[in-house]
């Protein structure tokens, strides 16, 4: 069985945090109908902060659906392309929503919370379609589906200095964790309450660096922000909008729905096999095989100061388009453009002088592999 039918949306959504922001003078972006904070000062220094210190990113945007139910593992065995009934409590695991005829509907992070109580985080575009997929996929399985992404909140802490900031909230008795957060690795999760609301600490990210994500209720989630902020400030911990995010996650090579993944597209061609387990049957198993010569994910950099962006042609020496950025900035960590794109598969293969045509220029890229940063 599934939960309640899925309310009327809004035009426009606000995070719980939407008033925090105006207050510190955020710039906003519309992002798949949310109104959220694509800058507060600096693009740059915000990136530099995750890198060398520690960001606070609002994620209130991003979707929760809750899986419920003695045959919960079952169900998303056979929904996702993964399988997710062998993971222990207390552990994350990523994996893909494909559509039946093979292409990625959204790609997610998984909690098993409980024996028979998973968590699953859907991008914020893709709410709508990643609920319907799994509520659908649950007929005939004992399991519950719940959009529980209004009455929740997510608070994001990344760079190096993360622990210590989340650190200085156990000291002052406000954060409660079930277990020292040193203890807590990656991909992991625990219980946690904060002035004695529940919290859901999870050491997952999207930007390449260590970190923590923190799930709570959005009546909470003022005063928990205000708590880091200030606790984090002496550490060199700053705001940080959704500008520094992309900049973050495309060096450390981590895809974007709408960029590297869709519907078009299947997990070999993005480098993502390793997500899909073949052994087993599931939604789209039967088509996830990509298309004989269909185009894969390689990293580019280009010389020069001229970013690619995405849409930019891929070509050849002679100017044979082979390809196209999805994503690409200069980066600001390694100092020259960066751009991950797709492009044919004799083209990696034989490596002749590529280009990415910036505006009618053509700048030369050499393929190198993802990531293009790393955490040392």
């Amino acid at each position: 069985m599934t939960g309640s039918d899925e309310p009327d949306e809004p035009d426009e959504r606000y995070s719980p945090l939407h008033g925090v922001h105006v207050a510190a003078g955020a710039v906003f972006t519309d992002f798949a109908g949310w109104q959220m904070p694509v800058r507060y000062d600096s693009d740059l220094a915000e990136h530099h902060a995750v890198r060398t210190a520690a960001g606070l990113f609002d994620l209130s945007h991003m979707a929760e659906i809750a899986v419920v139910g003695p045959e919960a593992g079952a169900f998303l065995d056979h929904a996702l392309a993964g399988t997710l009934s062998t993971i222990a409590v207390g552990r994350a695991k990523y994996s893909l929503l494909l559509a039946a005829e093979g292409g990625i509907v959204d790609d997610l992070v998984v909690y098993r919370l409980d024996e028979h109580d998973y968590l699953v985080v859907a991008n914020a575009g893709n709410r709508e379609a990643a609920f319907a997929a799994l509520a659908t996929r649950a007929s005939g399985f004992d399991v519950t589906v719940d959009d529980e992404s209004d009455d929740t909140a997510l608070i994001a802490v990344q760079g190096p200095e993360s622990e210590g900031v989340l650190d200085e909230l156990v000291t002052a008795d406000r954060l409660q964790p079930d277990a020292p957060l040193s203890t807590l690795r990656y991909y992991r999760v625990l219980q946690a309450t904060f002035d004695d609301a529940p919290v859901l600490i999870a050491r997952t990210g999207y930007t390449g660096e260590d970190g923590f994500e923190l799930y709570v209720d959005p009546e909470t989630a003022p005063s928990l922000w205000a708590a880091i902020a200030e606790a984090g400030g002496p550490r060199g911990l700053v705001p940080a909008g959704l500008a520094s995010r992309d900049t973050l996650r495309l060096e450390a090579g981590m895809p974007l729905y709408g960029h590297e993944l869709g519907l078009d597209v299947r997990p070999d061609q993005a480098g993502l096999g390793r997500v899909v387990d073949t052994a087993k049957d599931f939604v789209g198993r039967s088509n996830v095989e990509p298309a004989a010569g269909a185009r894969v994910l390689v990293g580019l950099t280009l010389t020069g100061r001229r970013a690619a962006r995405a849409g930019y042609p891929v070509v050849t020496d002679d100017g044979t388009v082979v390809g196209e950025v999805t994503s690409g900035a200069l980066s600001p960590t390694l100092g020259h453009p960066v751009a991950m794109a797709y492009v044919d598969p004799d083209v990696v293969d034989r490596g002749p002088a590529l280009a990415v045509d910036v505006r009618g220029t053509a700048v030369a890229a050499t393929v190198v592999p993802l990531p293009f940063y790393k955490r040392s």
